[in-house]
């Protein structure tokens, strides 16, 4: 079984997501157009069935949308994964979008750690804070129990920029979670 469906609730955040590994629909809404834009992205590149609604506080700013969005969704995923047995385990992938090129790279270790190398010349988005783009994928690789390494190698259009990160990281997850013809974990001590 490799789906998960999430409810969390605080006074800053209501979030349903329901995730599957193996694909299915995809809808978004979150109240950050651009964040919808790129959790879809995320959504369609991996090939996972995602339905998230989130209510949250954007009259303040994004960033509680963001990292409470990465919060449950690294949660679906962990949960979906279970044990992490008979998967690849680890995923690369490099994504260029116009003048900005992305790589990411991925263990499903048990082991949760960022490397964020990026930074954006513009602060927003559309309504959405560039800055919290590292907020969520840090909540993310935490809650997921994952090594994330993500770069951006170059680019000067923040649009681009997120988006080849996004994408980047759905094609290396995407590898990452695919089944092969192992039962067991890929690890020498029999367990993550």
């Amino acid at each position: 079984m490799r789906n998960a469906s999430i409810e969390r609730n605080t006074k800053e955040t209501k979030i349903k997501l329901s995730l599957n590994l193996d694909g299915g629909d995809v809808n978004i809404s979150t109240g950050i157009g651009f964040f919808d834009h790129m959790l879809t992205a995320f959504a369609v590149h991996g090939g996972f069935g995602l339905d998230i609604n989130v209510d949250g506080d954007i009259d303040v700013d994004t960033h509680h949308t963001a990292e409470d969005t990465g919060i449950v969704l690294g949660t679906a995923f962990a949960q979906a994964l279970g044990d992490m047995s008979g998967i690849n385990r680890y995923g690369s992938f490099c994504v260029p979008m116009d003048e900005s090129l992305a790589s990411c790279t991925i263990d499903i270790s048990n082991r949760p750690f960022l490397v964020f190398n990026a930074s954006f010349d513009q602060e927003l988005c559309g309504d959405y804070e560039t800055c919290v783009t590292e907020e969520f994928f840090r909540a993310f690789a935490m809650n997921a129990n994952i090594t994330l390494h993500i770069s951006l190698l170059y680019g000067s259009n923040a649009h681009h920029e997120i988006e080849a990160i996004f994408k980047a990281v759905a094609h290396a997850l995407k590898i990452a979670v695919q089944k092969n013809d192992t039962n067991g974990v890929l690890s020498t001590k029999g367990v993550l």
